[in-house]
This record gives structure tokens, sequence and C-alpha cells, in this order.
């Protein structure tokens, strides 16, 4: 096997966070789906983030685009885990780059074009970046094992 010499802690930080980021994006999709309103203590603009015309992508909401990507890495890790093939790894931790990259855009919407903030698609980009991160320390700053 082409394994990767990777802290447990690194892959451990990578499983608790994705699923952190799957409960939120679970919740978002639950709620559009429900079409319940969204209770946003923190900040007031959770309602107008989640019902304009960016939360929906060829019909499908954002959110569940989000649960599926945190779902992915979440059981990716423990098929890592399961196999300790570098490729499982490699392609789990390219997403990273996506997701963080997603993340970017929907913070750009939110601040310049939609003028409001939720708080719930801020922990998604959270969790977005924090994965992003560790999935770059996990590519390039542990080696292969030969």
């Amino acid at each position: 096997m082409n394994s990767l010499h990777v802290p447990k802690w690194l892959f451990v930080s990578i499983a608790l966070v994705s699923f952190v980021g799957f409960l939120d994006a679970t919740y978002l999709t639950a709620q559009h789906y429900l079409g319940f309103e969204l209770n946003c203590s923190v900040f007031n603009g959770c309602e107008t983030v989640t019902t304009s015309e960016y939360s929906v992508v060829a019909g499908v909401p954002v959110a569940l685009l989000g649960a599926l990507y945190y779902f992915t890495l979440f059981i990716g890790m423990f098929v890592y885990f399961d196999l300790q093939d570098k490729r499982v790894l490699r392609v789990l931790m390219s997403l990273t780059l996506l997701g963080f990259l997603a993340s970017l855009w929907f913070l750009y919407l939110q601040v310049f074009v939609i003028k409001a903030l939720c708080f719930y698609c801020l922990v998604s980009a959270t969790t977005s970046t924090l994965l992003f991160v560790f999935g770059m320390l996990a590519l390039f700053r542990f080696r292969p094992i030969e």
C-alpha cells in the first residue's frame, strides 16, 4: 500500500470538522425543504441569505450540495483509515480546495451582493476553511512512506 505518514489527530480533526459541517448543512437543507424560518440570533440575515436567488443552483439547494460534500469527506476519512491508500487521501484532500473556493464565493455573495450574513453559512465557511487547511497539511506537510 502507498500510505502516508499523517498523524492520527489530523484525520480525527478532519472527520470531526466534516461532521460538524454536515450537521450544519443538513439543518439548512431540512429548513429549506420544510419551509421553516431560520432562527438566527447572531445575525439578522439568515432568512435573506437562505431565500436569495443564490441559495439554489439548478433547482438544488446549495445547503444540500454542502451536506453531500461534508458527508463525502466524513465517510471518505473512514475509507482512508481502512485502506490506507494515498490515492483516496489525495482525492479527498483535493476536494477541500473546491469546498474552500465555494465558501469564498458564497461569502463574497453574502457581503457584497446580498448584503446580509447568515450565521449557519459562516459556520460552513469556517468548517470549509479548516478542512482546506487540514487537507493541505495532509497533502504537503507529511511525506509518503515508501
